[in-house]
């Protein structure tokens, strides 16, 4: 495409060249990428971008690029003659615009659903997935911190740690899903995700929202830029939310969309409310209510906060004309999601259940569910992200003390932070307790150490990696997985 016709009605000033040259390999954030004929987006502050990333850009042969402040860092014209730059006042929403139309709008041809909040977006992402699929057979495809796929089919992509892709990795995928016959696209829209504009342009059909709780400080500052961030996607970004009644941020959401909204809920009254919770380790049962009818339910996730999840990824598919009935009778049999309470039986009758839990919140609901069925001891094995919100840490280690018989405290994603340091700030949390804990920096050792400890009848939980199937230590990703870690170490 010509470089007008992706800028055609976006305000923008010519500073070099001409907006005719021809775009043929793609919008670019990351100057590594760039590739003949690519479009180079300078994104301020972008790592593998800027103003620093404009030179190398052009010598791996982008024909334009997009720019904030001016020339800066653009080598002479008589270096590149064919190259058009122009200027943005803002290159991230400039980036979206640009991706979207590069690859065919390919959000207009599908049923576009987006979930935001602090917990819950890969569960309820995963189980609208399999309901479409079981209900339907649908094609569905997932954009998220498990990564991409449709059909159950992955996308590969370069490897990343940003679960809602930057724009131009997200306008690429739904362009392959939509090429590959995708009925419906479900992705998580991260705090940071809708801030930095990655979702603009993806025509989001049903926005769907968890639940706001304390989480990224270290990129927001304040619970007040938090929300204001989270709520980004119901401020013209969908057509129609479907909010958690129970929430007071979800339940301020319809009078945001007047007539636009859907609510779901366990405590509040709610459009989709589920009462009669009984729970155990095979899951939860429940009764549904919608318009006055009951539908009698069941997943095989324990946890009241797994049956929340679930009414949102019944209500969103609901939203698209499918059958309730149906819906319902589908959610029985939807498939583990890995790293989401995902739970394994390891010999001698210990149970192991590897979940994603890493916010204070999120951590206090598994190990509340588990202390709530397990028949014997609760053992944790948990730690804390490197370059994130430290306020948190001993907050953690008080949650795991107080529903734990034994905890490991050991590392997590340490990132640029010296694990020892991190383990210092949890640590006075779990003693505040009085419950026994062992420190083992090395998380496959402290995995190994736990299930030594662990007797008959006790409930093993490794908390805080989910599915990632990587640590990031300084800034490196390295191999590791907490459920093959554990699935190998019970052969041994």
């Amino acid at each position: 495409m010509k470089l007008s016709e992706l800028l055609e009605g976006h305000d923008h000033q010519v500073l070099r060249g001409d907006t005719g040259v021809l775009v043929t390999a793609g919008p670019r954030l990351d100057s590594d990428q760039a590739a003949p004929g690519s479009l180079f987006v300078s994104v301020p502050g972008h790592e593998g971008g800027g103003s620093d990333g404009v030179a190398p850009a052009l010598a791996r042969g982008a024909v334009a690029v997009v720019v904030e402040a001016g020339p800066t860092g653009l080598p002479p014209a008589s270096e590149h003659p064919g190259v058009c730059v122009v200027r943005v006042a803002d290159a991230r929403t400039a980036a979206a615009v640009v991706s979207a139309r590069y690859y065919g709008n390919p959000g207009r041809g599908m049923d576009v659903v987006a979930v935001t909040g602090t917990n819950g977006k890969t569960s309820v992402s995963s189980m609208y997935e399999s309901l479409l699929r079981i209900a339907k057979g649908a094609r569905v495809g997932v954009i998220g911190t498990s990564g991409s796929r449709t059909g159950g089919d992955p996308i590969p992509m370069p490897r990343s740690v940003l679960s809602t892709p930057e724009s131009p990795d997200l306008q690429y995928l739904l362009g392959r899903m939509r090429d590959r016959g995708t009925v419906s696209v479900v992705m998580e829209a991260t705090s940071m995700g809708l801030l930095h504009h990655r979702v603009d342009g993806s025509f989001v059909d049903v926005g769907i929202f968890t639940n706001l709780t304390q989480d990224h400080l270290d990129d927001h500052g304040t619970m007040e830029n938090y929300r204001d961030a989270k709520l980004r996607l119901f401020q013209g970004m969908c057509r129609h939310a479907v909010v958690n009644a129970d929430d007071p941020v979800g339940a301020s959401i319809p009078a945001m969309m007047p007539g636009a909204v859907t609510t779901y809920g366990i405590d509040a009254e709610a459009d989709y409310r589920a009462t009669d919770l009984t729970v155990d380790a095979s899951g939860t049962r429940f009764v549904l209510h919608h318009w006055g009818r009951k539908y009698p339910a069941a997943i095989p996730v324990p946890g009241r906060f797994s049956v929340s999840n679930a009414l949102a990824a019944v209500a969103a598919c609901h939203s698209f004309g499918h059958e309730l009935g149906a819906l319902v009778d589908a959610l029985e049999r939807i498939p583990q999601i890995p790293g989401r309470f995902e739970h394994f039986d390891a010999p001698r009758g210990v149970s192991v259940i590897v979940d994603y839990a890493h916010s204070p919140d999120s951590l206090d609901k598994v190990l509340d569910t588990i202390r709530g069925f397990a028949p014997e001891r609760v053992l944790t094995v948990f730690g804390c992200g490197g370059d994130r919100d430290t306020t948190k840490r001993a907050w953690m280690g008080r949650i795991a003390g107080t529903y734990s018989d034994l905890c490991f405290l050991t590392s997590d994603n340490p990132r640029g932070e010296d694990p020892e340091a991190i383990m210092d700030q949890v640590a006075p949390g779990i003693a505040g307790t009085g419950t026994p804990f062992e420190r083992i920096g090395d998380r496959r050792e402290a995995i190994a150490a736990a299930l030594a400890a662990a007797c008959p009848g006790d409930v093993l939980l490794l908390a805080g990696k989910g599915s990632e199937a990587y640590q990031i230590i300084g800034d490196a990703l390295l191999p590791f997985d907490d459920m093959a870690t554990v699935r190998e170490l019970s052969r041994a």
